[in-house]
């Protein structure tokens, strides 16, 4: 493996494998104008999203941490916040805590310009400006050290677990040991085998970190049976099934082999960004792409490798997901 390769190095030290202007709208009711502005300026990306208003607070600080780190991904070169103006989540302290990063960060309200017309006008245009500003940027040769991958498996069948999975925890396990960061999450794929997982925490089963991950597990199954549901209702799906996945202990155990075999140093929470973290770590995330993928890109992650079995097409504006397949009839 090689010990370097090409990236965007930005001012906080983070490096990049793209370099996009990030089009960010801070509340759903800004979708349209974001999508507007991306539509006519190439070299932009912008993350849609259905949250950000007539949420309770903890969710709207979740929503607006997510943003943040999303902003803050070594990916983008420099962020166009779009904000309504009423919203529930925090934009000022979007622009002001991305601009700590030391990107170029811009941020405009429609409300204020007067609707939406106004609002694309004015957007494109920025949004032009910083393309061209970013544009400039050159790929430096960096240590495989500065890497941050993020994996995943979806769509899972039987070759997934005995193939591609053990293919990415190879993966893993060699980068962890050239200094660089492994991130994997999928809470809902521990059931059944968190005991594993909890064995190689940093500081044993019964640390810190062995406990945070039977935490997490508890409280996922805690917020299912809260509503009267059991968590293997809902996984595995009826695709796994299909594929030869007879149980969720089954596809848990297919799950955590592409995390390799390297010690866990820790958990992070959904919006939390893994800047100065090094090793494997866990992310806690649901499984589902939309909501995984996000987390992931939020995580700082430059790119992730994503292993299916019966085919799954999901990708990410700003970061490559890379799809590992060891089923023939499927690749």
């Amino acid at each position: 493996m090689a010990d370097t390769f090409y990236g965007y190095v930005r001012p906080d030290g983070q490096v990049g494998s793209r370099n996009f202007v990030a089009v960010i709208p801070s509340v759903t009711c800004a979708n349209d104008v974001a999508q507007a502005i991306c539509r006519q300026v190439q070299g932009c990306v912008t993350y849609l999203h259905h949250q950000g208003c007539c949420q309770m607070p903890p969710d709207l600080e979740r929503v607006t941490d997510t943003l943040i780190s999303l902003g803050k991904s070594p990916n983008t070169g420099a962020v166009l916040i779009v904000s309504l103006g009423c919203e529930g989540t925090d934009h000022e302290r979007m622009y002001n805590e991305i601009k700590a990063t030391g990107k170029h960060v811009e941020i405009i309200h429609i409300q204020e310009l007067g609707g939406v017309s106004n609002a694309i006008r004015l957007g494109t245009d920025i949004a032009r400006k910083l393309v061209i500003e970013v544009s400039g940027m050159q790929r430096q040769e960096v240590g495989v050290d500065r890497i941050v991958m993020a994996i995943k498996c979806g769509a899972s069948d039987t070759t997934s677990g005995m193939a591609s999975n053990c293919v990415i925890g190879y993966i893993a396990d060699k980068l962890v040991d050239q200094g660089a960061t492994v991130i994997f999450g999928e809470t809902t794929e521990f059931l059944g085998g968190e005991h594993l997982l909890a064995r190689r925490a940093v500081g044993g089963e019964n640390g810190p970190v062995g406990q945070k991950i039977y935490q997490i597990v508890n409280a996922m199954e805690s917020r299912a049976k809260a509503i009267g549901c059991d968590m293997r209702k809902g996984q595995p799906t009826p695709g796994n099934i299909a594929g030869g996945l007879s149980s969720i202990e089954e596809k848990s155990l297919g799950a955590i082999v592409k995390s390799g075999t390297k010690p866990i140093q820790g958990v992070l929470e959904y919006p939390q960004h893994a800047f100065g973290c090094k090793g494997l770590w866990i992310k806690d995330t649901p499984g589902r792409e939309p909501e995984i993928l996000t987390g992931m890109a939020a995580t700082g992650a430059q790119f992730m490798m994503f292993s299916t079995g019966r085919g799954a097409p999901q990708g990410f504006p700003s970061m490559p997901v890379i799809k590992i397949c060891g089923n023939p009839n499927t690749y």
